[in-house]
Order: C-alpha cells, then sequence, then structure tokens
C-alpha cells in the first residue's frame, strides 16, 4: 500500500513510469530519466521561487512592523530585475498567461520596497514611488523602443546579482540579518540552482552559466549568513537562560 502510495506520486510529480520500472524495479541508473528527473525537480523549485519567494519577506516585515537590516537599494535592484522580463513581453506581445505569474512577484517586491520606506517614517515617498512604478512600466511595456528593452532584459541577472551583493554587505556590516527572511532566502538559492541547472543544458555559450554560477553563489552566502545569525542568536538565548 506504502509503496504503491509512492509509486503514484513519483509517477504523477517526478518521473514517467518506464523510468520507475527501470530505477526502482530493475535498479538500472539510466542516465535519461535521471535527467528527466532533474529536470522536474529544479523546475519545481523554480515555480517555487518564482511564485513564493518574495511572500515571506512580506509576510515577516508586516508580522514584526519593521524592515531593519534590509537594503532598500538591494529590493529595488531586485525590483527592476523582477520588472525587465515583465516589459519585454509586454512590449512583444506575448499572451498573458505567458508572464503573468511575474505579476505577482512584482506585486510582492513593490509591496516591500514601500514598506521599507513606510517603516523608515517615508510613507508618502512610498506611495509616490508606487506611482511612479506603475506610470513607468505601463510607458515601458506600452512604447519603449526594442533596443531599450532588449538592454533591460539583459541587464536584469546582472541587477539581481548585484542586489544580493548589497544585501549581504549589509548583513556583514549590521553583523546581523535583521528581518530578513529564511524561508525567502532559501527559496532564492533553491531557485537559482535550479535555472543554473537549466542553463547548462539550454545555453550555447559560457557567459549565461556564468551568472547564474554567481548568482546562486551569492545566495549560498545569504543563506549561510541566515543560518550562522539564526545560531548565534539562539547560543545568546541559550546563555541568558
Amino acid at each position: 500500500m506504502a509503496s504503491s502510495s509512492v509509486k503514484d506520486f513519483l509517477v504523477t510529480y517526478l518521473m514517467p513510469e518506464k523510468c520507475y520500472e527501470r530505477i526502482f524495479v530493475n535498479f538500472h541508473m539510466s542516465v535519461p530519466c535521471l535527467q528527466f528527473v532533474m529536470n522536474r525537480i529544479f523546475g519545481i523549485l523554480i515555480i517555487l521561487e518564482t511564485f513564493l519567494a518574495q511572500l515571506p519577506q512580506l509576510l515577516k516585515i508586516l508580522w514584526r512592523r519593521s524592515a531593519e537590516g534590509l537594503s532598500l537599494t538591494s529590493m529595488l535592484l531586485q525590483l527592476y530585475a523582477f520588472s525587465c522580463p515583465v516589459v519585454y513581453a509586454m512590449a512583444n506581445n506575448y499572451p498573458l498567461f505567458a508572464w503573468a505569474e511575474r505579476l505577482f512577484t512584482l506585486a510582492q517586491t513593490a509591496a516591500i520596497v514601500f514598506l521599507i520606506l513606510h517603516y523608515r517614517g517615508h510613507t508618502l515617498s512610498g506611495m509616490l514611488f508606487l506611482l511612479a512604478y506603475g506610470a513607468a512600466m505601463f510607458l515601458l511595456g506600452s512604447y519603449a523602443a526594442a533596443a531599450v528593452v532588449s538592454v533591460m532584459q539583459a541587464s536584469s541577472l546582472a541587477a539581481l546579482i548585484t542586489s544580493k551583493v548589497l544585501q549581504a554587505g549589509t548583513n556583514h556590516r549590521h553583523g546581523h540579518t535583521g528581518q530578513l527572511s529564511s524561508l525567502s532566502v532559501l527559496l532564492s538559492w533553491a531557485g537559482s540552482l535550479g535555472v543554473l541547472f537549466v542553463s547548462l543544458q539550454e545555453t550555447g555559450s559560457l557567459f549565461t552559466p556564468l551568472l547564474q554560477t554567481l548568482s546562486a553563489g551569492v545566495s549560498c552566502v545569504l543563506l549561510a549568513q541566515v543560518l550562522c545569525c539564526r545560531g548565534s542568536a539562539a547560543t545568546t538565548k541559550t546563555k541568558r537562560e
């Protein structure tokens, strides 16, 4: 009964039945099947990162009523990086269903930027920023020249990497990660690994995989910072008790 449930889960979500038979029945490690499973796993990680990576961060800021330790510049660069594919899709008249999930990420990231400004006492500036951002997205998606859109799309990964570096630097200077969400960092790290795995298979040049490797590496640094700070905080609490 249990083995049947495991088989149903694996066949439904991770592999075709013939791969299940080869790996778990015949105990034959088929390279194409393993590659298929890895593609499926990393694809799930990319989807989770796209939809959910910013949500824990947003909820943590709201719950703690503080954005301490979060770099505004880093978050603005993230917003830019997430906006570039949307502008590219709008400018090229891609169907909405092909990029609609990006809007969810944009809304969460824009909300985080607003909350950072709000909890720093700049609520009006945050509201004006949201209005300006919405207008800029509409204008860029509707009227931007093709060259501008292409440059934005090409620079999105570099902006994302820079945003992570800035946040890691902020953590190092402050000696703590503040309100940085561990779950958001973990999802971002997992998603970057997924994108790296896919780019290694699909890209003809080495430049994009190198950038993806750098992005995954910086995400790993952020994850290590979050875990180390959490561990040191727990140790301090134990000593006090």
